[in-house]
């Protein structure tokens, strides 16, 4: 089989991962095709990934039934359904986990995003979806609210491999990776084996564009619109830049030296919301080793039939010039920091909603 597209682009040090799974997408194959005839390495899910597939199709009315008549509780009914798909798309993944030694081929699950603000709670629930997924390419998603942050670290000290999900913030970003670090240091100090570990740090691209976009055309000055579609790549590209002083530092180093492995940035929301915008806008533009791409369907087609085949990563230079473009975003009188609360603030809200909406279209069937 010939190289595509999305090898040239996985050969670059980009990890693929679909940001969807289905019942039908297990049942017909498709994942599985996509594994290897799109170099796709991982799944994502998150709450309003699974209301779609859920409550948009009638591929589990039959085991929602039997749930249903076994008096099951309509949140475990959810989970149930979750854990299934999720429990079958880490078996379809197990030979990319085992052949990248543990790397790569990870399945992501959320904890419920109405425990966003309390972190015993979503620790509580990490430790439930390990039990019930039990696969050893099982990452939990927990979002990087001030309150995710202990959550994160304590999960990491028990073992427990996570994706950091809702990141916005650059600020928020070190709190991240400070978290990954002082979680593997807990873990080894209590014998644990910190190679065993996974983590990644899931940096939203595209909504950071639509917020801002939107605050520069009320401005409305030239100097204004011309950092229109600017802002969440260099948002990404300084991001990435921690992330290489950070794991190039002497706590990582001493890490390391005990099996530990980098947090990989995850690209989340690449998908172009905005029409004018190519396409691909959030992938040609967010190419660097060691990073992860989550892609929807339509992205990773997008991709296969017009990406590069030998993409160029940015460069230190491009990481600069990003610096230099927020920056500009507070001389025309965009505040950053509002900008990536509001978004945080607004991740979270739309979670909720999808999950309480699916927890309410379960109940109705």
């Amino acid at each position: 089989m010939s190289a595509s597209n999305l090898h040239g682009l996985a050969s670059a040090g980009v990890s693929i991962w679909s940001d969807q799974i289905s019942k039908a997408m297990l049942d017909s194959g498709e994942l599985a095709k996509r594994i290897e005839g799109d170099a796709v390495t991982g799944v994502t899910s998150n709450p309003t990934i699974f209301a779609g597939a859920i409550v948009g199709s009638s591929d589990y009315d039959d085991l929602l039934r039997d749930l249903k008549s076994a008096h099951v509780s309509t949140e475990e009914i959810a989970k149930t359904l979750m854990a299934t798909d999720l429990r079958r798309a880490c078996d379809e993944l197990v030979g990319v986990f085992e052949s990248t030694k543990g790397t790569d081929g990870f399945v992501s699950v959320e904890v419920a995003p109405t425990l966003a603000g309390e972190t015993e709670a979503s620790v509580a629930e990490a430790r439930d979806w390990v039990k019930q997924i039990d696969r050893p390419n099982l990452l939990v998603k927990i979002p990087a609210t001030p309150e995710g942050i202990p959550a994160i670290r304590r999960l990491l000290a028990e073992g427990i491999s996570v994706n950091i999900t809702l990141i916005f913030s650059l600020e928020r970003y070190r709190q991240v990776m400070d978290a990954y670090l002082a979680g593997l240091e807990d873990y080894h100090a209590s014998g644990g084996d910190t190679s065993k570990v996974a983590s990644v740090a899931s940096f939203f691209v595209s909504r950071v564009d639509t917020e801002t976009d939107k605050r520069l055309e009320e401005i409305g000055t030239p100097e204004a619109l011309a950092l229109r579609g600017i802002t969440a790549i260099a948002n990404a590209r300084v991001a990435y830049g921690l992330f290489l002083e950070q794991f190039g530092s002497e706590q990582y180093r001493a890490l390391s030296e005990k099996g530990a492995r980098v947090q990989k940035p995850l690209w989340a929301s690449t998908s172009t919301k905005n029409p004018d915008y190519p396409d691909l806008l959030y992938v040609d533009n967010l190419v660097a080793s060691n990073t992860v791409n989550t892609m929807p369907l339509e992205t990773i087609d997008a991709y296969q039939d017009h990406g590069s085949p030998s993409p160029s990563p940015f460069t230190e230079a491009d990481i600069e010039q990003a610096k230099a473009d927020l920056d500009r975003l507070a001389d025309v009188g965009v505040d950053y920091d509002d900008v990536v609360q509001v978004l945080e603030d607004e991740g979270v809200d739309k979670f909720t909603k999808s999950w309480l909406e699916l927890l309410e279209d379960i109940e109705k069937a």
